[in-house]
């Protein structure tokens, strides 16, 4: 059992680490990411409704 909570312990020794390394964003790059990324999101939403308007029209007028 005890071998068990040595390795979780150097395992999170380790996360600690290993995020001290980590290059953060700063607050500029991080709010232009997140822009970016909820325009994108917004756009292949727009997207996918007018294909899916489509489509539905299309089937619509198919079937009558």
């Amino acid at each position: 059992m005890a071998s068990i909570v040595q390795r979780s312990g150097k395992f999170f020794r380790n996360v600690a680490s290993e995020m001290k390394r980590v290059s953060w964003p700063t607050r500029k790059e991080l709010t232009r990411y997140t822009i970016v990324t909820v325009m994108t999101v917004i756009f292949i939403a727009i997207f996918f409704a007018v294909i899916d308007q489509g489509i539905s029209s299309l089937i619509r007028l198919i079937l009558g």
